[in-house]
């Protein structure tokens, strides 16, 4: 039986993403070994999206309130990447990381498989 998801995501700093993303998720964590941090994810959820070229995969932490949750982050340090864009499904910004890549970060307006991103 499946009973989680571990998302991995490769950087060229990775202690300094892992302490980022440690304050910022405000999840719990286990140090499995010499200090390399596995963070708990919020509720998640997957979906498969057809494309015309070459498979990828993609990581967002969704959001109630993206502004709220913008203004939140960045009066906390958190940089971003660009503004705030419309995609018709949600609203969505990147998330610039110490190491030097981005995470996602959207509002849906479509049904949430997991529940509310704010409740257990």
């Amino acid at each position: 039986m499946i009973t989680g998801a571990h998302a991995i995501l490769y950087s060229t700093d990775a202690e300094a993403d892992r302490a980022f993303l440690r304050t910022l998720l405000g999840t719990r964590s286990v140090d499995a070994g010499g200090g390399w941090l596995i963070l708990a994810l919020p509720p998640a959820e997957i979906a498969v999206h057809p494309t015309g070229g070459a498979p990828a995969h993609e990581l967002y932490l969704l959001c109630d309130d993206i502004e709220a949750t913008v203004a939140d982050l960045t009066g906390r340090g958190v940089s971003f990447d660009g503004g705030i864009s419309d995609e018709g499904w949600g609203r969505r910004t990147s998330i610039r990381l110490p190491g030097g890549g981005a995470l996602g970060l959207y509002q849906p307006r479509h049904p949430v498989a997991a529940g509310s991103p704010t409740t257990g």
